[in-house]
């Protein structure tokens, strides 16, 4: 079974992780996503088995059709292919509304909802 592969932090899951994905569903392909192994930081607030258990969470349907698989893998410093691999490279452009959402912000409004529920 062929997957279509996504890496990223998924910093949160957010709306905009949904519609990317959704772009390979939507035409009948599974859909793999690699969770980056990356170092707690600011901007990478959860360790990559959290990560991947929130997706779970997110996608537990899809997953139970065998249509999503998540994995963590190691971080990465670059993709590279060389000729005639058997697979496409393909880059998918959000539209504004989605283009907007931002994981930053997520995190921001996340991490001010944490001070003012202790």
């Amino acid at each position: 079974m062929k997957y279509s592969m996504f890496i990223g932090r998924w910093q949160p899951w957010h709306d905009g992780h949904r519609w990317l994905i959704n772009q390979r569903l939507d035409e009948g392909k599974n859909v793999l996503i690699c969770v980056r192994e990356v170092s707690k930081s600011d901007d990478n607030p959860y360790n990559p088995i959290d990560v991947k258990k929130n997706v779970e969470k997110e996608l537990d349907d899809l997953i139970k059709l065998n249509r999503v698989k998540v994995i963590v893998i190691p971080d990465i410093e670059s993709i590279n292919y060389g000729r005639g691999v058997g697979y496409e490279i393909i880059e998918h452009k959000p539209p504004k509304d989605i283009k907007k959402i931002s994981a930053t912000e997520i995190r921001k409004k996340l991490a001010l909802n944490e001070e003012t529920t202790d």
